[in-house]
């Protein structure tokens, strides 16, 4: 009996042991990726070779997210940007972006320029007259940095796919 009970004690610590106690503490933000919370989707075009016309580039932004407008509030915060490669006789002529929303949030002393909800990115494709007539899809980069009403996350670069028909 006296070794038992050792025992007994010995198994009622190791079990207390195990049972390693949880962290409720909800104070620790969600880890977010900005690319996970804004989808982008490129409208197809056709153009005539020699010819110019917009593509858009629609953004969906998650509810409860914002990014940063191009040019962006603040130095220090990355700009919502489009980068699109040439190929094959197309050019990027300029890019347009959308005319921000004005909004205050708690970890900013001034209102910050934004995109919420949903938005176009408009680009300006030429084909040259030399253009290969066809299917071309040119290859995009969009950067951008989504923040909460409390947070910004860390920027991110979404891979995207721009259709263009030459005709």
């Amino acid at each position: 009996m006296r070794q038992l009970i050792p025992l007994l004690l010995l198994s009622v610590l190791i079990t207390a042991c195990a049972k390693a106690p949880t962290n409720t503490d909800d104070s620790e933000p969600p880890r977010i990726n900005s690319v996970d919370v804004v989808k982008a989707t490129p409208q197809e075009i056709t153009l005539a070779a020699g010819e110019s016309s917009d593509a858009l580039v629609r953004l969906q932004i998650a509810d409860g997210y914002h990014v940063n407008a191009n040019p962006p509030s603040q130095s220090y915060l990355k700009a919502t940007e489009i980068e699109i490669k040439p190929e094959g006789g197309i050019s990027v002529e300029f890019i347009t972006y959308p005319d921000p929303l004005v909004r205050k949030f708690s970890f900013s002393e001034t209102p910050l320029k934004v995109y919420e909800g949903e938005t176009n990115l408009r680009v300006r494709l030429k084909a040259d007259k030399s253009a290969a007539a066809g299917k071309h899809n040119l290859s995009a980069k969009l950067r951008v940095q989504a923040c909460d009403d409390k947070v910004c996350y860390a920027p991110g670069a979404l891979d995207v796919t721009v259709p263009v028909t030459v005709k």
